[in-house]
């Protein structure tokens, strides 16, 4: 007989102990999974959920917040269980509502015993809501027979001015946190202003705090995604959008409608000649174990160019695993 799931009121109201922070052999080095192109879809609208997870992104969020009006949370969070049982479409997460809402335990009690490949936090105030979902999940995981942190997190840091005063104090997260994402319209909502300039680049505030989310997900040792292009008619400008973001760190940039997956995962994917570069860097490396640097084509090659290169083998889905030390 399978054991009984915890009730959402068993996990109420985590105690003080349960808020710990997380030990350095719990931290994580940035993961090696691609997110180039996360799609998002609504909870309650199967056409679209149908159309998102047979489309080539290399994830699908399946919304049960924004998208999804109060009337509708319940049929959502429902709907969305369902298809989990029996999906085989590897990197399908759920973004649950907000840990402050009367709908988030319920949320992550329906949808982890389906086994999602992990969870979107949004309205992530600060450090304590990822270790508080951190203890959530532990122990529906246990629940569901699910190994204990399986299921990864993705988490919104960036949608309030009060959380972007909050990047700071990320220097350690729980393990399962893949990558901070950075979201503009929540952002300038807070702040009251519109997102972009006519000419469709961020205003100066949410560059700021893009800028600062960068480097908070650095520091963590997480990846980063940028925010959404609101558009999905303006191709070529979501191009631009998505090669400035690849220039600047970010692994992916959040998806609205699968019309955008292909300019994106382009932008994403590094051209060949940068991936042969890292290649013969990884290579230098393994010839020469234990230098700190070595020369290639007339230029001197350092550690810091060695994690760079693992960082573009990882972006062009490659193996980056190179005995270096």
């Amino acid at each position: 007989m399978p054991p009984r799931a915890p009730s959402p009121e068993h996990l109420r109201n985590p105690s003080p102990a349960r808020l710990r922070t997380p030990s350095p052999a719990r931290l994580r080095t940035p993961s090696p999974a691609r997110l180039r192109t996360p799609l998002f879809a609504p909870g309650d609208q199967p056409r679209k959920v149908e159309k998102a997870l047979a489309s080539t992104a290399d994830a699908v969020i399946l919304d049960l917040e924004d998208a999804v009006t109060p009337a509708n949370k319940g049929l959502a969070r429902q709907s969305v269980a369902e298809i989990l049982e029996g999906l085989d479409r590897p990197a399908t997460f759920v973004r649950v509502n907000p840990r402050d809402t009367e709908w988030y335990l319920d949320d992550l009690a329906a949808i982890v015993p389906g086994g999602p490949a992990g969870i979107m936090l949004p309205k992530c105030a600060g450090p304590e809501d990822l270790i508080a979902l951190d203890h959530h999940l532990e122990i529906l995981e246990a629940s569901a027979g699910l190994a204990i942190g399986s299921l990864v997190v993705l988490a919104l840091v960036t949608e309030t001015a009060a959380s972007v005063r909050r990047l700071d104090d990320y220097a350690a997260v729980p393990a399962r946190v893949a990558a901070f994402c950075f979201a503009a319209e929540d952002l300038s909502a807070d702040l009251g202003i519109s997102p972009r300039s006519t000419d469709g680049s961020l205003r100066a505030p949410l560059i700021a705090a893009r800028a600062r989310m960068l480097i908070a997900a650095g520091a963590a040792g997480v990846s980063a995604l940028d925010t959404p292009f609101p558009d999905p008619r303006d191709p070529e400008g979501l191009a631009r959008e998505a090669a400035a973001a690849a220039e600047d760190g970010f692994a992916g940039k959040i998806l609205i409608h699968p019309g955008q997956i292909a300019a994106t995962e382009a932008a994403f994917t590094p051209p060949a000649e940068r991936i042969a570069w890292a290649e013969a860097v990884i290579a230098g490396f393994k010839a020469h174990p234990g230098a700190g640097t070595f020369a290639l084509n007339g230029r001197m090659i350092d550690r810091p160019h060695l994690k760079l290169a693992r960082r573009i083998l990882a972006a062009a889905g490659l193996d980056a695993e190179a005995d270096a030390s």
